[in-house]
């Protein structure tokens, strides 16, 4: 998810809301979804929120032990975690996470109840105190020099992202991705549409990639599952957004036959 904080607290919504589906474990954004508010809702809510920082030297690590011994973290954690914070409101902080995963207060109407002119109250406090007991651990994961897999497993969810946006960005191009409807049914329905011919093209994708895998295999070609799972259904390059569009239900069953890579020219620059 890109965006702000505030795009942060509507997605966390949109998880806990229970036609959603099965809840992930991980939850990634981009720099400035995130603030130690938010690491708190998302950990007590029973999810690990993972943002991708931008400005990695700049950031705080956190410790609660002050005399504790962390080797050589010992320079990077000097900002103390206050567990006196939190205590005296940890039974409102767990009534408060009934009521985010029960869906009766929306995490974007809390964040509002949590601070006053932009400070926080002592309860909103007590959330950001509890959110940096899991930001250190985050980044640590991030910053581990003998494994790179978390980071890595986190930048290919939000390449995946921005693939996604990016083949949006380019179905709609009429408006050049811009919501121009001056209601909100309109936009809703302007969203609709682009998300039902998205869903289209993915399938579409996925489709015949995976004849066009299925026949290299039956031709005796050697395809390596590894670089199998690497294919992306939110590729572009092949569509042609321009000119008119003609649906039918087509004459023949099953797929169109598939093109030899060798008869396919370049487009002309």
């Amino acid at each position: 998810m890109p965006g702000t904080q505030r795009d942060s607290l509507y997605q966390l919504d949109v998880m806990l809301n229970p036609d959603h589906g099965r809840r992930p474990e991980l939850v990634t954004s981009d720099t400035a979804g995130y603030s130690d508010m938010v690491f708190g809702l998302y950990r007590i809510c029973g999810m690990q929120y993972a943002p991708r920082l931008a400005g990695l030297a700049d950031t705080r690590f956190w410790r609660i032990d002050p005399a504790a011994d962390y080797g050589a973290a010992n320079d990077l954690a000097r900002h103390r975690i206050r567990l006196g914070r939190i205590t005296p409101h940890w039974p409102e902080m767990l009534r408060i996470a009934g009521s985010l995963v029960t869906g009766t207060v929306r995490a974007y109407d809390l964040i509002r109840a949590l601070g006053r002119d932009g400070n926080p109250t002592p309860l909103g406090q007590a959330f950001a105190e509890y959110g940096r007991i899991s930001k250190p651990l985050h980044l640590l994961a991030v910053c581990d020099p003998d494994d790179d897999s978390y980071q890595r497993s986190l930048n290919a969810q939000l390449n995946i992202t921005e693939s996604r946006h990016r083949l949006a960005r380019k179905i709609c191009f009429g408006w050049r991705g811009e919501l121009r409807q001056a209601y909100q049914q309109g936009m809703e329905d302007q969203l609709g549409a682009l998300g039902l011919v998205l869903d289209a093209v993915v399938l579409w994708n996925s489709t015949y990639l995976n004849a066009a895998v299925e026949q290299l295999r039956a031709q005796g070609y050697p395809v390596n599952d590894t670089d199998a799972a690497r294919l992306s259904p939110l590729i572009d390059s092949h569509l042609n957004v321009h000119g008119a569009y003609t649906v039918h239900q087509p004459q023949s069953a099953g797929l169109r036959p598939l093109r030899d890579p060798a008869d396919v020219t370049e487009p002309d620059e």
